[in-house]
């Protein structure tokens, strides 16, 4: 069986939600992952912030707007009017229950049962078109398999239990439809995979299910070498190994979710990256496969905070580091890039939520400097330690930017740089122009690459 997920540009109107079907295989079954219609996350959010914020008839006004455009959806969407008259029915009683739990005091649990309306409503939308069509298909709801512990993370066993359970129990060996991004937690309340987790959702199913492959289709051809927003002449990449295609997606390439891989690294599924808007493209490939090549792609990171601790106690010491780390490791918060000196370790983060206790804390036992508004410029290939040359010429490119940090020999496939955010485009050009790392190639569009979908 094969997963295939589409995003919120791939559901975004009724004529690319009527042009899923043609994408779908003809060899099932298949299970199909959709996100909400392009728009709707962020609008449920803002309703929910607004009806936070006290402002319940501000908010109401926001519902009462979306369910006038799901209303001029679902009229262009189906050809008969029994299934509009279906359809209809069913989306107001989605924004019916979006209008009762505005009547509640809204906090975190109340927003992300709001959330959740975004894949319900589409995925139920494609479900009745399919019906409409006379095509086979199961509707399985994301909430009755999909479960996370208490720290977030997926519980496979049962995942995987509960999802081939219901796919069993199916009269439809079609296709199976279900949500994208929406899961139940700890506490078996309606809960997320945060900005993006469609994506996830698709990979964790395709572990669960021994899937043959795994499809994202967005709305740009695969991976670029480069940010297209930023470089010109950049060119897709056709093949990524699954090590080269997490370190791009989790340093800054928007096209995947960057938990995507680890899922389908485990069982060695394939990953197929491609385009709705142009199907024919093959788009980009991440399997196990390395290919050794000096510059394959940069990708590039903003709002990093970097923190620099100096302590004399560092010298000939051991267990200080320990002591850092068991500090961001109280407080949860990831650490990204790290060196260290004989009096200093500097590291980066990408959450700065919790950067006042951290420094706090750090502070009882060094001296610490916190500088936000970095990047991390990601750049993949081939880099080996008895291979001579290629850091040279990186560092060559970059004579004119100021580094903050330099990560290299961690992985053989990855080099790490910190820049100040403002230097970030400069840096990605001159990469670019000095290392040739992109062949001269057709303009291509690049509408969409900042976009990430649920």
């Amino acid at each position: 069986m094969r997963v295939l997920k589409f995003g919120g540009t791939s559901v975004g109107t009724a004529e690319r939600i009527r042009t899923l079907i043609t994408l779908i295989p003809s060899d099932k079954p298949v299970m199909v992952v959709l996100s909400a219609m392009a728009g709707t996350t962020n609008a449920l959010v803002e309703i929910a912030n607004i009806a936070a914020g006290g402002k319940g008839s501000k908010a109401t006004e926001l519902v009462k707007r979306m369910r006038y455009n799901y209303s001029l959806v679902t009229q262009e969407l189906y050809e008969s009017a029994e299934t509009r008259v279906k359809a209809n029915g069913f989306t107001k009683g989605i924004f019916t229950e979006i209008e009762n739990i505005l009547t509640l005091s809204v906090g975190v649990k109340e927003e992300r049962q709001l959330l959740a309306y975004g894949e319900i409503l589409s995925t139920n939308l494609f479900y009745l078109l399919l019906q409409e069509q006379g095509i086979a298909s199961t509707l399985l709801n994301a909430v009755d398999f999909m479960r996370i512990d208490k720290d977030g993370e997926p519980i496979m066993h049962r995942i995987a239990e509960k999802l081939n359970w219901e796919i069993q129990a199916s009269a439809s060996q079609g296709i199976f439809i279900t949500q994208g991004f929406i899961c139940r937690n700890a506490d078996g309340e309606i809960d997320n995979l945060n900005r993006g987790g469609s994506d996830y959702t698709a990979a964790i199913i395709g572990n669960a299910i021994d899937a043959q492959e795994v499809q994202i289709w967005t709305d740009i051809d695969g991976f670029h070498n480069n940010d297209p927003r930023f470089v010109s002449n950049t060119r897709p990449i056709r093949q990524l190994s699954f090590d080269e295609a997490a370190e791009l997606a989790y340093f800054g390439a928007k096209i995947l979710h960057p938990a995507t891989i680890h899922p389908c690294r485990i069982k060695n599924i394939p990953v197929l990256l491609k385009n709705t808007l142009e199907p024919s493209n093959p788009g980009t490939l991440i399997n196990a496969t390395y290919s050794a090549v000096n510059i394959k792609a940069v990708a590039a990171k903003d709002a990093i905070t970097a923190i620099k601790i100096r302590s004399s106690r560092m010298l000939m010491a051991h267990g200080f580091l320990k002591k850092v780390f068991d500090i961001f490791d109280t407080y949860k918060t990831p650490v990204d890039m790290i060196t260290t000196s004989e009096v200093a370790v500097s590291l980066t983060i990408d959450n700065a939520e919790r950067l006042a206790d951290i420094v706090r804390e750090l502070e009882k036992f060094s001296t610490v400097e916190a500088d936000m508004n970095q990047t991390i410029i990601c750049i993949v290939g081939d880099f080996v330690a008895e291979k001579p040359g290629v850091a040279v010429q990186i560092f060559n490119a970059l004579r004119d930017i100021p580094l903050r940090m330099i990560s290299y020999g961690g992985s053989s496939h990855n080099i790490s740089l910190l820049v100040r955010q403002e230097e970030k485009i400069a840096t990605l050009q001159a990469i670019q122009l000095a290392l040739n790392v992109t062949q001269p190639q057709p303009s291509e569009s690049v509408e969409g690459y900042e976009l990430q979908c649920n």
